[in-house]
């Protein structure tokens, strides 16, 4: 199991975000200057790195990078595989 983490935005990612995916969380800073803080997350043993509700940067199987702009309804709730639970 692998914990994850928070660290403020225009900071050195943390330590155990995977260097594969600092570029794109530079980008990602560029293009939001006014947002605070990244999440670091785990998937299947994949990180996710999700900055403010507004954006995620991921790593996928094959190891690219990919980057996935989020809108309010994601940011909430990213999976809908749950929802049957509720009919």
């Amino acid at each position: 199991m692998r914990l994850g983490t928070r660290w403020t935005a225009g900071e050195t990612p943390h330590e155990g975000v995977p260097v594969v995916l600092h570029e794109a969380i530079a980008a990602q800073e560029a293009a939001y200057p006014t947002a605070a803080a990244w999440t670091l997350t785990w998937l299947e043993g994949r990180a996710r790195c999700e900055l403010d509700g507004l954006v995620r940067v991921a790593q996928s199987v094959d190891g690219t990078v990919s980057v996935q702009i989020l809108d309010d309804e994601q940011a909430a709730d990213d999976s809908d595989d749950d929802d049957w639970l509720g009919s």
